[in-house]
């Protein structure tokens, strides 16, 4: 298995950046369960675009989850804050960790 660094970008839908960061306690407790996670780290850009990494013991792992969580917890009021038209995902090898 090698490391992945899951990097999602993101803006979040006018008047729901208040609570945000508050209402992510979910998206970080699912995350924490699911098989390969490692780490999360989340941010805020100077021009207001967020930065979500993920730290996980294969891609495959990474992916799987990508598939599982709307379905799991998209109604959630964190995911709901975030504009689905902003959302961009990759994906890097670790290469270095420490």
């Amino acid at each position: 298995m090698i490391e992945t660094l899951e990097i999602v970008t993101f803006r979040l839908k006018p008047g729901t950046e208040a609570g945000f960061v508050a209402n992510n306690g979910i998206m970080t407790d699912w995350l924490a369960r699911q098989p390969g996670f490692l780490a999360r780290h989340l941010g805020k850009r100077e021009d207001g675009t967020w930065v979500d990494v993920v730290r996980w013991q294969s891609l495959d792992q990474a992916q799987e989850a990508a598939d599982r969580i709307m379905a799991e917890i998209g109604d959630s009021e964190a995911m709901q804050a975030i504009e689905p038209t902003s959302v961009a995902m990759s994906h890097a090898e670790v290469a270095l960790s420490r």
